[in-house]
């Protein structure tokens, strides 16, 4: 079956995020360390970033690296931060010949030097890009961005920049990571996992979540393919009933 003909291009999600779940599971049942797990989801990443691009989704925002990551074993935080670099450095072109421009979201000072600059240099470089907006979620928790949103604006309030009374949905929007991107239509999570992980909880309010048991590495265009149409047979009511929405 043909999945790409059967997708309504005028219902794209707007916003796609993507867990990338099961790359250690994958590797061990390839009989190989988690590492070589890791190194084959990269090629799931470009398959999905390229396939996205050309589909016409405008924002697509992939969980990479959380918080809680850090809490691994020394030698694999090692190599997904060696993998992180040796990624960017290979993905440049991809990047610029498809028009995508890279962002990322979390708390980057933690990463290593040599990941913060070669990040910050493929950022630059790919910053005028206008297909699509490519987001790695990086040393990110949702959490700690809702914590840095409060502590900011309560400074805010205590200077008088800002009143109590103008706090609303989008002041908390523009303190956020995703300040530059609209709400998540549509989050998957691969590998079984029916969590969201401290993921985007605030941009996640109405989103649709699509859970598939496939490993990340395993992860191909029809399996987005399949996530997508899920999301264009479902009725988005965000709180009206369905006679409302017809």
């Amino acid at each position: 079956m043909d999945l790409l003909s059967h997708i309504n291009t005028e219902n794209l999600p707007k916003h796609l995020a993507i867990i990338m779940d099961g790359n250690g599971r994958w590797a061990k049942q390839q009989g190989f360390m988690r590492a070589f797990g890791h190194e084959n989801g990269t090629k799931s990443v470009r398959l999905t970033v390229e396939s996205c691009a050309k589909l016409g989704i405008e924002n697509l925002t992939l969980y990479a690296f959380s918080t809680e990551n850090w809490n691994r074993p020394k030698i694999e935080v090692d190599t997904l931060m060696k993998l992180l670099i040796s990624s960017l450095k290979n993905e440049l072109n991809t990047l610029t010949q498809n028009n995508i421009k890279l962002q990322s979201i979390g708390n980057l000072d933690l990463l290593p030097l040599s990941a913060q600059t070669e990040l910050k240099s493929v950022m630059e470089q790919t910053q005028n890009n206008t297909r699509m907006t490519l987001t790695l979620a990086l040393s990110y928790g949702a959490r700690e961005e809702l914590l840095q949103a409060i502590k900011t604006i309560s400074s805010k309030v205590k200077n008088n920049i800002i009143s109590t009374d103008a706090i609303d949905e989008s002041i908390i929007n523009e303190h956020l990571y995703t300040h530059n991107l609209p709400d998540v239509d549509l989050l998957i999570r691969t590998s079984g996992e029916h969590r969201i992980s401290n993921f985007l909880l605030w941009q996640i309010a109405y989103a649709e979540l699509y859970f598939t048991d496939v490993l990340w590495p395993d992860f191909k265009e029809e399996d987005l393919y399949e996530a997508i149409l899920s999301y264009q047979k479902r009725e988005r009511r965000f709180g009206k009933t369905s006679e409302q929405i017809k």
